[in-house]
């Protein structure tokens, strides 16, 4: 939360933890310079209104005298100029009154919502600024989870899917939450896409910002899998695949193979495979996209103690 207008704090009558409700007054600003832009303005549009009804008066006087022939067109043209200016003098004002009696009522920062406060960022005869930040609040809404997703897996999940949330401050503890935002495009410099959980259950220890881990859930065969890191596997427009390193006969030395593979999940340790690997098989994590079909490799170890 935060002011709309510059000024110093006079008043924050809440802090960290208090329970507030909607309207509720958060902080105030000392209104006295506001205060007087409105008496200005108001002192301002009396004036301009009596210069009004003055203008207004004289153009009937004039056409009068025209009627009567006893003023010239230029006369009644010149009168009825000054009234419509003097109008809309008057309208100017009283928009920028209603400017400042807004500019007043920014000096009270209200909840918009029934929240918790979790962060007061200032202080009593603190300067702050306009959008600066003076109150931080939690509201009631459900706590929602941003996971971001590997580009191997994000085609396979959709909204409204169904998935298991457990914090790591809270152990052994599962709620569960369904996937309400999936993104269509890369974000950061790592090939994820940002997902959005919201948690359906909840906790009393629950708090905003905690981290916490998503289980997702994908159909599989039910045959084994494995679990490799999320590098070693690659798409294309084939599908899905891994490197896996085949002896050539020659101590040390491997035959680059690829495999295609059918992804399962994504775990903590990487991504599982349902499909596609065997037991005993060396798969690549590391360089893999400067590798080729056939292409030989040297073994970092012997090859016994892989």
């Amino acid at each position: 939360m935060s002011f709309k207008v510059d000024g110093t704090i006079r008043r924050v009558p809440v802090s960290v933890g208090t329970r507030v409700r909607a309207g509720q007054l958060l902080a105030e600003l000392d209104p006295e310079n506001y205060d007087l832009q409105v008496q200005d303005a108001e002192a301002s549009l009396l004036s301009a209104k009596a210069s009004e009804r003055q203008a207004s008066n004289n153009y009937v006087r004039v056409r009068d005298l025209y009627e009567a022939r006893n003023a010239s067109k230029q006369d009644l043209d010149n009168a009825r100029a000054a009234q419509e200016s003097e109008s809309a003098n008057v309208e100017s004002i009283d928009k920028k009154l209603d400017l400042a009696r807004n500019q007043l009522r920014y000096t009270r920062l209200l909840s918009p919502i029934a929240a918790n406060v979790a962060r007061v960022s200032v202080e009593v005869n603190e300067n702050v600024r306009t959008g600066q930040e003076i109150v931080l609040l939690t509201g009631e809404a459900k706590i929602e989870v941003e996971v971001a997703i590997p580009e191997i897996l994000i085609a396979r999940i959709r909204e409204g899917d169904d998935v298991s949330v457990e914090f790591d401050a809270l152990p052994g503890q599962q709620i569960s939450g369904k996937v309400t935002e999936v993104g269509v495009a890369a974000t950061g410099m790592a090939t994820t896409y940002p997902v959005t959980v919201v948690v359906e259950g909840s906790l009393e220890a629950m708090r905003s910002g905690m981290a916490a881990e998503v289980s997702f859930r994908f159909e599989g065969s039910g045959a084994d899998r494995y679990t490799v890191r999320s590098v070693a596997v690659g798409e294309d427009r084939d599908g899905r695949f891994v490197y896996i390193v085949e002896p050539s006969g020659e101590p040390g030395i491997g035959v680059v193979k690829r495999r295609e593979v059918t992804t399962a999940g994504i775990t903590g340790g990487g991504i599982e495979i349902s499909q596609g690997l065997n037991d005993g098989e060396f798969v690549v994590t590391a360089g893999v996209t400067r590798l080729i079909d056939g292409q030989r490799v040297r073994f970092v170890f012997p090859q016994e103690k892989q």
